[in-house]
Protein backbone atom coordinates (compact mmCIF):
# COMPACT_ATOMS: atom_id res chain seq x y z
CA UNK A 1 0.00 0.00 0.00
CA UNK A 2 1.28 3.44 -0.93
CA UNK A 3 1.51 6.13 1.73
CA UNK A 4 1.11 8.99 -0.77
CA UNK A 5 -0.41 9.96 -4.09
CA UNK A 6 1.14 12.17 -6.73
CA UNK A 7 0.88 13.99 -10.01
CA UNK A 8 3.52 15.32 -12.38
CA UNK A 9 3.10 18.79 -13.86
CA UNK A 10 4.96 20.06 -16.91
CA UNK A 11 3.05 23.21 -17.78
CA UNK A 12 4.03 25.40 -14.79
CA UNK A 13 7.14 26.69 -13.06
CA UNK A 14 8.10 25.55 -9.57
CA UNK A 15 6.75 28.75 -7.98
CA UNK A 16 3.56 28.58 -10.05
CA UNK A 17 3.07 24.98 -8.90
CA UNK A 18 3.31 26.07 -5.25
CA UNK A 19 0.71 28.78 -5.88
CA UNK A 20 -1.57 26.36 -7.71
CA UNK A 21 -1.29 23.71 -4.97
CA UNK A 22 -1.99 26.32 -2.29
CA UNK A 23 -5.08 27.54 -4.19
CA UNK A 24 -6.45 24.01 -4.65
CA UNK A 25 -5.83 23.22 -0.98
CA UNK A 26 -7.80 26.33 -0.03
CA UNK A 27 -10.73 25.24 -2.23
CA UNK A 28 -10.88 22.00 -0.21
CA UNK A 29 -10.78 23.82 3.14
CA UNK A 30 -7.05 23.53 3.87
CA UNK A 31 -4.69 26.24 4.93
CA UNK A 32 -0.90 26.03 4.80
CA UNK A 33 0.41 26.20 8.36
CA UNK A 34 4.06 25.60 7.54
CA UNK A 35 6.28 25.88 4.52
CA UNK A 36 9.74 24.34 4.54
CA UNK A 37 12.17 25.18 1.75
CA UNK A 38 14.44 22.12 1.77
CA UNK A 39 16.78 23.55 -0.88
CA UNK A 40 17.44 26.73 1.13
CA UNK A 41 17.68 24.86 4.43
CA UNK A 42 20.23 22.34 3.15
CA UNK A 43 22.27 25.15 1.60
CA UNK A 44 22.28 27.12 4.84
CA UNK A 45 22.88 24.20 7.23
CA UNK A 46 25.12 21.91 5.16
CA UNK A 47 26.31 24.15 2.30
CA UNK A 48 25.06 21.60 -0.24
CA UNK A 49 23.15 22.20 -3.43
CA UNK A 50 19.79 20.47 -3.71
CA UNK A 51 16.97 20.71 -6.22
CA UNK A 52 13.78 22.70 -5.61
CA UNK A 53 11.88 20.88 -2.87
CA UNK A 54 9.18 22.46 -0.73
CA UNK A 55 7.08 20.88 2.02
CA UNK A 56 3.69 22.44 2.72
CA UNK A 57 2.07 21.54 6.03
CA UNK A 58 -1.64 21.59 5.16
CA UNK A 59 -4.42 21.65 7.72
CA UNK A 60 -8.19 21.48 7.43
CA UNK A 61 -9.25 22.84 10.85
CA UNK A 62 -12.64 21.07 11.18
CA UNK A 63 -11.07 17.71 10.38
CA UNK A 64 -8.04 18.38 12.59
CA UNK A 65 -10.42 19.15 15.45
CA UNK A 66 -12.36 15.91 14.88
CA UNK A 67 -9.13 13.93 14.74
CA UNK A 68 -7.86 15.49 17.98
CA UNK A 69 -11.15 14.71 19.69
CA UNK A 70 -10.87 11.09 18.58
CA UNK A 71 -7.21 10.69 19.51
CA UNK A 72 -5.34 13.28 21.58
CA UNK A 73 -1.84 12.19 20.43
CA UNK A 74 -2.73 12.45 16.73
CA UNK A 75 -1.02 15.82 16.66
CA UNK A 76 2.18 13.83 16.13
CA UNK A 77 0.87 13.14 12.61
CA UNK A 78 -0.45 16.63 11.84
CA UNK A 79 -0.45 18.58 9.61
CA UNK A 80 -0.81 16.70 6.34
CA UNK A 81 2.32 17.18 4.25
CA UNK A 82 2.22 18.03 0.58
CA UNK A 83 5.53 18.19 -1.26
CA UNK A 84 6.42 19.99 -4.45
CA UNK A 85 9.72 19.01 -6.04
CA UNK A 86 11.55 19.78 -9.25
CA UNK A 87 14.18 17.11 -9.78
CA UNK A 88 14.48 18.01 -13.46
CA UNK A 89 14.01 21.48 -14.92
CA UNK A 90 10.38 21.97 -15.91
CA UNK A 91 9.09 18.72 -14.40
CA UNK A 92 7.26 19.35 -11.15
CA UNK A 93 6.09 16.47 -8.97
CA UNK A 94 3.39 17.10 -6.38
CA UNK A 95 2.83 14.45 -3.72
CA UNK A 96 0.47 14.35 -0.76
CA UNK A 97 0.45 12.05 2.22
CA UNK A 98 -2.37 9.52 2.41
CA UNK A 99 -3.59 10.15 5.96
CA UNK A 100 -5.74 7.03 5.89
CA UNK A 101 -2.63 4.90 5.30
CA UNK A 102 -0.55 6.62 7.96
CA UNK A 103 -3.30 6.70 10.59
CA UNK A 104 -4.35 3.10 10.08
CA UNK A 105 -1.67 2.17 12.62
CA UNK A 106 -3.74 3.97 15.26
CA UNK A 107 -6.52 1.51 15.86
CA UNK A 108 -9.33 4.04 16.22
CA UNK A 109 -12.43 3.70 14.04
CA UNK A 110 -13.49 7.36 14.36
CA UNK A 111 -10.00 8.52 13.44
CA UNK A 112 -9.90 6.22 10.43
CA UNK A 113 -13.18 7.70 9.20
CA UNK A 114 -11.81 11.26 9.52
CA UNK A 115 -8.57 10.24 7.80
CA UNK A 116 -10.50 8.75 4.90
CA UNK A 117 -12.44 11.99 4.42
CA UNK A 118 -9.21 14.02 4.50
CA UNK A 119 -7.60 11.60 2.04
CA UNK A 120 -10.49 12.13 -0.37
CA UNK A 121 -10.06 15.90 -0.17
CA UNK A 122 -6.30 15.69 -0.74
CA UNK A 123 -6.83 13.36 -3.70
CA UNK A 124 -9.19 15.95 -5.15
CA UNK A 125 -6.49 18.63 -4.76
CA UNK A 126 -3.96 16.50 -6.63
CA UNK A 127 -6.50 15.56 -9.31
CA UNK A 128 -7.34 19.22 -10.05
CA UNK A 129 -3.73 20.28 -10.63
Amino acid sequence: MSYYFEKTLTNVSFDEAIEKVTEELKKEGFGVLTEIDIKATLKKKLDVDFYNYRILGACNPPFAYKALQAEDKIGTMLPCNVIIQEREKGIIEVSAVDPAASMRAVENEVLNEVATQVRDKLKEVIKKL
